[in-house]
């Protein structure tokens, strides 16, 4: 999608809010331009060199315009960095991978307890999630009037939002290179019970390999509604030229610590969610996965 360039951020002064903030992260990877917090005034507005985020009453993409507070109260929730993403083509895989984007929008659109309500939760368990990250770059941003390229808060807001940005441009191509070369493994031999025998997604070494090999593979599993099935993933350890065995989302079936004595085992997590080998051929990997396996 074609994007109007701007040479300036504009966003409300007063208190941060998270939606703002990313907002202007991803504009920032777009465009290295200082940062204004103040009221904008009409010619702000009018002229889309000027990118008005989050404040102005209006959603004006061509007009580098992104402001959700005029829309009714009944609408589905919208922020600010949804409308950027929205203009940045890249919405659509945003809300299908960025699970905290959902709940970012409900949060700053219908405030704590209702999105707790939402998400089927206690109150209190909002806070409890809060990170002193979080408060302390937002009290910072708040109290600044202008950021510029070399400040340190500037330089971080930047590498927000290239990393988000490259983070959704590339993990399309991430999981069709997986889809091209993962397997599933089945393991009858250690079915439950009722019959049921638990998945493992394999995931090939490849030349080259990728920079961090288990990117997109939980996201993969969803996407292919493997979720109810696989228990584990394999996939290339980047520090040895072996595997690392985890259990796909803390499945109980897999108990790592099984294999610990393995020889070519030369990790296991005492909690036994994941271990690292050294072996490479597949029938060995699904060795010491039997061996892992509770009944």
């Amino acid at each position: 999608m074609r994007v109007t360039p701007f040479t300036t951020i504009l966003t409300h002064p007063g208190s941060a809010h998270k939606d703002e903030f990313l907002a202007c992260c991803v504009l920032l990877a777009t465009a290295p331009a200082p940062i204004l917090r103040r009221e904008p005034t009409p010619g702000d507005l009018s002229d889309p060199a000027v990118a008005v985020v989050d404040v102005g009453h209006r959603h004006e993409p061509a007009l580098n315009n992104f402001d959700h507070h005029q829309l009714p109260d009944d609408a589905a929730p919208t922020c600010a960095l949804s409308l950027v993403l929205k203009n940045l083509g890249l919405y659509d895989d945003a809300k299908a991978f960025c699970d905290w984007l959902e709940p970012a929008e409900w949060f700053d659109c219908r405030g704590p307890n209702a999105t707790a309500k939402w998400l089927g939760v206690e109150r209190n368990v909002v806070n409890q999630l809060n990170s002193p990250i979080d408060g302390t770059v937002l009290r910072r941003f708040a109290a600044a009037t202008e950021l510029r390229a070399g400040e340190p808060l500037w330089e971080i807001m930047r590498w927000v939002g290239d990393d988000l940005l490259t983070y959704l441009r590339t993990l399309r191509a991430r999981l069709s290179f997986i889809g091209q070369h993962a397997e599933v493994w089945t393991l009858d031999d250690v079915a439950d019970t009722h019959g049921n025998a638990p998945a493992v997604l394999f995931l090939p070494r490849t030349a080259p390999l990728p920079e961090e090999p288990s990117a997109g593979l939980d996201r993969y599993v969803q996407e292919q509604g493997l979720n109810e099935r696989v228990v584990a993933i394999v996939a290339p350890d980047r520090r040895s030229e072996g595997y690392g065995l985890s259990r796909h989302r803390d499945h109980p079936r897999l108990d790592f610590t099984r294999i610990a004595r393995e020889p070519d085992v030369h990790f296991a997590h005492a909690r036994g969610f994941v271990a690292k080998t050294s072996a490479t051929d597949p029938q060995r990997l699904r060795d010491l996965l039997r061996m892992a396996a509770r009944g």
